[in-house]
């Protein structure tokens, strides 16, 4: 079988092959978060402020399911990784298929009591007074996509563990594209309101899942599994609950942090501070897509090196990763700094917003030139399968600073304590990413590099 995609992970020079597996993420992570920008325009626009409010009460409930997938993904993708680094290609194929049958089997159990405490769950996550009614039509069509949205995260991983990044940015763009179109036809064409858009958002899972079956059963993959491959195998099993473990602790903490945020921005000011909250977190889903994206292309680089024991290019690669992480970083923020006004236009017309997004968006993004430290570090050690580091940096900045935080500052500073908890919450996080990654490289990884 032809290893020559995976073997140029451990032979390329550094920067080209980081260019050359962040861009295509990049792009992909660009087009899925314009999706959802464009998809909050229309909604902002066609249907009013208030169904901005009701989707983002739905979205910690929904993308912590679909996470489920992400995190096996994530856990798994690290042993294929480095599984392929090693000539492993039993053990990466083993791996494949019990990611795909956990994926499957616990996503469905999660999404059938999400069904079941419907109304318990959108007023707990800030669905009240006029948002309660949107966030139920919403919520419950878009839970019944989230199985095959979780296997299509869990599947976009594995593609990139295999070196082809091509690949999963097209997964993440032909169910972008068809989101926006189903978007028009339901909402704007068929007047279908909140469920239009629901029902827009789960075709566009399942034209994500078709074309990531699609790749996995053509000869561009690399894993070619079978049906003794889906039987759990309790070793690989343990090794990626241990890692994806953190990603889903990240997205459990997103979760409890949507969950805050809209009853402390409820209670601060009704609707228009929940929109503006939604307004800003599609913003930070979109603006940063060339950090994330340099994050998702070290990854495999990382963990593939690391496998064959290449230590000294392990450096090379996060020095770069960091590097190029905190020059796009910087770009944003001026960009961020100079036009929050014209953004908030974007979503809304409407008076109330339009005063209170703008510096709420300057508060939020005020940090982001050192963000990229923070990301690459917690992603080196989910790279190289150190589970326990891995899930105290993923944790630092919401769960240990961030939530404290809007707890405490609101008290002394209304609105304005919510928003400056973001800033904060970066600086102490990206100290304590510093500290251990220093550490790491310093105890294990550069006298590893003369043996």
């Amino acid at each position: 079988m032809a290893k020559v995609s995976t073997q140029d992970l451990g032979q390329e020079s550094i920067g080209k092959l980081l260019i050359r597996q962040a861009v295509p993420a990049s792009i992909g992570i660009l087009v899925m978060s314009l999706n959802i920008l464009v998809d909050t325009i229309f909604v902002g626009n066609w249907i009013g402020p208030t169904a901005i409010a009701a989707i983002n009460v739905v979205l910690p409930v929904s993308f912590f399911i679909a996470a489920l997938g992400m995190a096996i993904g994530v856990g798994g993708s690290s042993i294929i990784s480095r599984a392929l680094g090693a000539n492993n290609q039993l053990k990466a194929c083993k791996t494949f298929g019990n990611q795909i049958t956990l994926t499957a089997f616990i996503t469905v159990i999660f999404v059938v009591f999400g069904l079941w405490f419907i109304n318990d769950l959108i007023p707990a996550f800030g669905g009240k007074g006029d948002i309660f009614e949107p966030a139920k039509i919403y919520y419950r069509i878009v839970l019944y996509g989230v199985p095959i949205l979780a296997l299509c995260m869990m599947g976009n991983t594995v593609i990139r563990a295999e070196g082809k990044p091509k690949f999963a940015m097209y997964a993440m763009m032909f169910p972008s594209v068809g989101n926006l179109v189903l978007d028009v036809l339901f909402i704007k064409v068929f007047d279908f309101g909140m469920a239009g858009a629901a029902w827009a958002t789960t075709g566009s899972y399942i034209l994500c899942f078709l074309f990531i079956l699609w790749f996995f059963l053509s000869k561009n993959s690399e894993l070619k599994i079978n049906i003794k491959h889906f039987g759990l195998d309790l070793p690989i099993v343990k090794e990626i609950g241990s890692l994806g473990f953190v990603t889903l602790a990240r997205q459990a903490i997103v979760s409890v942090t949507y969950l805050l945020m809209n009853n402390i921005l409820f209670d601060l000011g009704g609707e228009t501070s929940v929109t503006a909250y939604a307004i800003v977190v599609r913003m930070l889903m979109f603006a940063l897509f060339p950090v994330y994206g340099i994050t998702q292309g070290f990854l495999p680089i990382a963990g593939f090196n690391y496998g064959a024991e290449k230590y000294k290019r392990v450096r090379e690669t996060i020095m770069t990763a960091i590097k190029y992480g905190i020059l796009l970083a910087a770009i944003i923020f001026v960009f961020l700094m100079i036009f929050p006004d014209a953004i908030t236009r974007l979503f809304t017309q409407d008076a109330e917003v339009l005063k209170e997004t703008p510096p709420a968006m300057r508060w939020v993004f005020a940090a982001t030139p050192i963000i990229g430290i923070q990301l690459i570090g917690a992603a080196y050690f989910q790279a190289i399968g150190k589970a326990i580091p891995a899930l105290l940096l993923t944790l630092s900045r919401q769960g240990f600073f961030f939530i404290p935080l809007i707890l405490i500052l609101p008290k002394y500073y209304g609105a304005l304590g919510v928003w400056m908890a973001f800033p904060i919450s970066d600086v102490l996080a990206t100290l304590v990413t510093v500290f251990f990654l220093h550490r790491e490289v310093k105890l294990n990884l550069l006298p590893k590099e003369t043996e």
